[in-house]
């Protein structure tokens, strides 16, 4: 007879279930699969404690790496490239990589390889906040350059903004 209390499905079954749903909508660091597996989960009544030891984390996150569900550099790349397309520039990139859980040397490494051409997208932001012709007045281009630095834009695409209009 079993007891009424213990769940249909073990922990590990009910939290790989869990993991490939958070995957199925995009894709995660690890850092963040983690951190989402060993949150509660919303019942009915409120929050539930997952009964998943840290050893069924472990064996479904490795798991998600061995079926290919998890990638950090794939996740690197596809977050490198949404990110972009949004108009932040390569500092605060990195900076939100890292806060993934994303090793320094990955985030180079996919930084490196990515096809993004930062000067232009500057450009592009700076002309969609300020307008076609940026302002050449010291005081308004001190605006454009606090814009893109919140951005995330380095200071020397920046620069090249200014510079390259009168050459």
């Amino acid at each position: 007879m079993t007891d009424s209390s213990s769940p249909r499905r073990s922990a590990y079954a009910r939290l790989l279930d869990r993991a490939i749903r958070i995957l199925a909508m995009r894709d995660h660091s690890e850092k963040e699969l983690r951190r989402k597996l060993a949150a509660p989960v919303m019942g009915k009544n409120g929050p539930e404690a997952m009964e998943a030891t840290p050893e069924d984390i472990d064996s479904v996150i490795q798991w998600c790496f061995e079926s290919r569900y998890l990638d950090d550099a794939r996740f690197t790349r596809l977050f490198i490239a949404s990110r972009s397309r949004k108009g932040y520039g390569p500092a605060r990139i990195r900076q939100e990589l890292n806060q993934k859980g994303i090793a320094r040397q990955e985030i180079e490494q996919a930084m490196y390889e990515c096809e993004t051409d930062w000067q232009a997208l500057a450009r592009e932001q700076a002309e969609r906040k300020f307008g076609t012709p940026l302002p050449t007045v010291f005081a308004q281009k001190v605006k454009v350059q606090r814009f893109l630095l919140n951005r995330g834009y380095l200071m020397e695409d920046i620069q090249a903004l200014f510079t390259s209009r009168f050459v």
